[in-house]
């Protein structure tokens, strides 16, 4: 099931303690206003997907699983009992367009959830320290007058969907972002061609961590 991805032991931050921490215990009652936009993504003996593969891109990958399910909710997770490894991230506003980018975006996106949409690919990554020390504008060009992501992005559009949940301010994850995408199956080979184009950009350069999980409706 696990393909290239060699058992690594578990981050501290992906496995919360039984006896929740001071930090624990802030991310928790943050993650109680959050409602909705808080989803939570792990292995579980009853998810809606089947996991298909856990890839590393850069640098570690996730803890090996037994479990070949896999859950995507913003309801309770499974527990760390059930689960090697939970990742979580809030759904927010879209960074680094402009007003016209972001409409365009708007107008030929559709949601997830469409019953065409049976394989789906969950991609933790996170950015290095050099990223976060730029400026906004400054990470603007590099995302898009240098790498062109947003009008890379376009023409693959509305087959494949996708959705960006932010991790990097929940104080307890070794991720920055975890973006979910859903396409049909024979749009698979158009997904390939947008992830290879992401991830050659300038912006990539930036990416010290990333995991491919590729998935299949039940």
């Amino acid at each position: 099931m696990v393909r290239g991805s060699p058992p690594v032991q578990p981050h501290p931050s992906l496995s919360p303690p039984s006896t929740p921490t001071m930090t624990s215990m802030a991310s928790m009652k943050l993650g109680e206003g959050l409602g909705a936009r808080l989803n939570f993504f792990a292995p579980s003996p009853d998810g809606e997907w089947r996991i298909l593969s856990v890839n590393p891109v850069t640098g570690p990958s996730l803890p090996s699983t037994d479990l070949t399910h896999f859950s995507r909710t913003t309801v309770t997770p499974p527990t760390t009992a059930e689960s090697s490894w939970i990742l979580r991230g809030v759904t927010s506003n879209t960074r680094y367009v402009t007003n016209e980018e972001r409409d365009a975006l708007n107008a030929a996106s559709e949601g997830l959830g469409r019953p065409q949409a049976t394989r789906a690919a969950c991609i933790p990554i996170r950015k290095m320290a050099a990223w976060w020390a730029l400026s906004q504008q400054e990470r603007r060009d590099i995302f898009e007058t240098q790498s062109h992501h947003t009008a890379n992005s376009m023409p693959y559009l509305p087959a494949i969907a996708r959705q960006l949940h932010h991790c990097r301010d929940l104080g307890d994850t070794d991720f920055d972002f975890v973006t979910w995408f859903e396409y049909a199956p024979e749009d698979a080979d158009a997904f390939e061609e947008l992830v290879a184009k992401l991830r050659a950009s300038p912006e990539w350069k930036y990416v010290d961590r990333e995991v491919d999980i590729r998935l299949e409706r039940v």
